[in-house]
């Protein structure tokens, strides 16, 4: 049996790569230090762009004409007909799923994978409905307990460093987006697009509401932001390889490389460490935030690293079929030879 590709083939990098070099509007610095807007330049108008430029506008017209339950019903199908037609990625949520859930039986995670499917599907609606829906629409469709308001503010009067401990749910866009409209702008990690157009719109888009986005691979900026006594949001629930993560327990994989940049930003004097993230619950997001973790960081790399994923567990339990299955969870293992999937090319 031929091996899945997840991503594309050498002959299509070699393209992509060429036409980088081509298009490219990337300057000096782009993606370092605090990113307050977006970047736009005239070569982001040529031909090459159009298509992307076609999808946002017809994302933000659709979001903002189409009622709610609809972009929901429509979304998840799209999630569904993704699932038959990209069978890598089908692949990558079966073998996370297994991995995570083995004392779950197949026919239940069958089913939950079905699920996980269609909330990705009705990410893409909810994307939009984050970077382009007015306040009084988004107003209609969020919840928030006043209790975790009130403490989360008392937090930041003092002026302390606020890491919100996050995890990529389908709702995570939704999730900045509402803690910067309802409790307090904040400044977000994330990972920069090469690609000039899907840079412009998401910064556009998560700068709405917040002040600032840093690079994930721009640590100097991130202990900036920390510094600036704003919050700063952060998922560190990805596999990012060896050389940056410790081996921690999650879910059912004992040694899940796991980031260890976390309890590196929280030893940062004052620094309050605050569990954030959104659940969809029927037709509103209700954005969730904890007190703040005691006892963290310990010193020890591998215990805050499991504490992390415990917290980020605890989230995932809430809503399992939210939470986004369909990156490689646990692709990096102790053993270099260990491949935990195997049916993908590698």
């Amino acid at each position: 049996m031929k091996n899945l590709e997840l991503h594309t083939s050498d002959k299509e990098r070699d393209r992509e790569s060429r036409e980088k070099i081509r298009f490219s509007t990337i300057k000096s610095g782009w993606g370092h230090g605090f990113v307050t807007k977006p970047i736009f330049v005239k070569r982001m108008l040529l031909p090459h762009f159009w298509n992307a430029w076609f999808w946002m506008f017809f994302l933000c017209i659709i979001v903002n004409i189409l009622p709610y339950g609809f972009q929901m019903w429509l979304g998840r199908k799209i999630g569904r007909l993704m699932g038959l037609i990209i069978p890598a990625r089908k692949y990558v949520l079966k073998r996370n799923l297994e991995l995570a859930f083995p004392e779950m039986p197949e026919d239940e995670r069958h089913r939950l994978a079905k699920d996980v499917q269609r909330n990705a599907g009705q990410a893409i609606f909810e994307t939009g409905i984050a970077w382009f829906w007015p306040d009084w629409r988004l107003k209609m469709h969020y919840k928030i307990d006043e209790e975790d308001v009130r403490r989360t503010l008392e937090y930041t009067k003092n002026g302390k460093p606020i890491l919100l401990l996050s995890a990529h749910f389908v709702t995570l866009e939704l999730m900045a987006r509402i803690f910067g409209t309802v409790v307090t702008p904040g400044i977000g990690v994330y990972r920069p697009s090469d690609h000039p157009v899907w840079e412009y719109m998401q910064v556009k888009g998560r700068t709405r509401k917040n002040y600032a986005l840093v690079s994930k691979n721009d640590p100097k900026s991130m202990i900036l932001a920390l510094k600036s006594g704003k919050p700063i949001w952060y998922a560190p629930d990805q596999d990012y390889g060896p050389r940056v993560s410790v081996f921690a327990p999650f879910f059912g994989v004992k040694d899940t490389a796991t980031v260890s940049a976390t309890s590196t930003l929280a030893k940062m004097p004052g620094t309050r460490v605050v569990p954030a993230w959104t659940i969809r619950e029927g037709n509103k997001y209700h954005l969730y935030l904890r007190p703040a973790v005691t006892d963290f960081p310990q010193n020890d790399a591998i215990k805050d690293a499991t504490t992390v994923n415990h917290i980020i567990e605890e989230m995932v339990k809430m809503a399992p079929e939210q939470y986004l299955w369909m990156h490689r969870r646990f692709k990096t293992a102790p053993d270099p030879e260990e491949n935990r999937y195997p049916k993908l090319k590698s």
